[in-house]
């Protein structure tokens, strides 16, 4: 958090965040602030991997943040990409649900995985969000970290059991939010008891300073 870096956004999800703050990414049943419906021919656009990279590298930045809806739903064409940045000295990290095993090459191409397990609360059914197989593949991968959005105490029960079932290790819990109150008030709600069973604690340092207002 806090690190200079450039997003590449892909579009679909395979989950359905009633809270997600990128809805643009996959809901095409839901509408903007503005009342206006997104739709896939204004919100996805095709791209090559050639001018993709060749966009990313001109930032000049030193670290790629690939996010979503679910890059991993797409990862093998994620790769080639990948190795575009990598090779140019850039590294990569990828935002994951936890719901799809890393393929191999994406696993080898040396990429960060920042991986968000869904709970209870996102409003979609256990068996969409909890996928052991993945959890435990990506458990096993040596550049996973675990990232929860929590609001309530109750929800970091809820993380302790997927800790312990799927022996995650680097661990870190985020407040849910999409404005400064909302984030304020879980994370003051939250922060003793994370201290407490020795996780990592972080904010939304991008809603704190630009609110809801979608990047460009």
């Amino acid at each position: 958090m806090g690190r200079r870096c450039a997003f590449v956004r892909l579009g679909g999800c395979n989950l359905s965040c009633h809270w997600c703050d990128t809805p643009y990414t996959w809901d095409w049943q839901g509408t903007s602030s503005a009342g206006v419906k997104y739709e896939p021919r204004n919100e996805l656009h095709r791209r090559s991997v050639g001018s993709v990279a060749e966009e990313v590298l001109s930032f000049g930045v030193a670290l790629v943040v690939i996010s979503g809806g679910e890059p991993l739903g797409q990862q093998t064409r994620l790769v080639p990409l990948i190795e575009i940045l990598t090779g140019h000295g850039v590294e990569v990290e990828i935002e994951t649900n936890g719901t799809h095993v890393p393929i191999p090459a994406l696993v080898s191409a040396g990429v960060r995985l920042n991986v968000s397990p869904k709970l209870a609360h996102s409003g979609d059914q256990e068996e969409r969000r909890i996928i052991p197989a993945a959890l435990r593949s990506l458990a096993a991968t040596p550049k996973s970290t675990f990232k929860f959005v929590c609001r309530s105490k109750e929800d970091l029960d809820e993380v302790a059991d997927l800790v312990a079932r799927f022996d995650l290790r680097s661990v870190w819990i985020m407040p849910e939010g999409k404005n400064a109150e909302k984030i304020g008030t879980h994370l003051e709600n939250l922060a003793e008891d994370v201290i407490r069973r020795g996780w990592n604690l972080t904010t939304r340092l991008h809603v704190l300073v630009w609110g809801e207002r979608r990047g460009v």
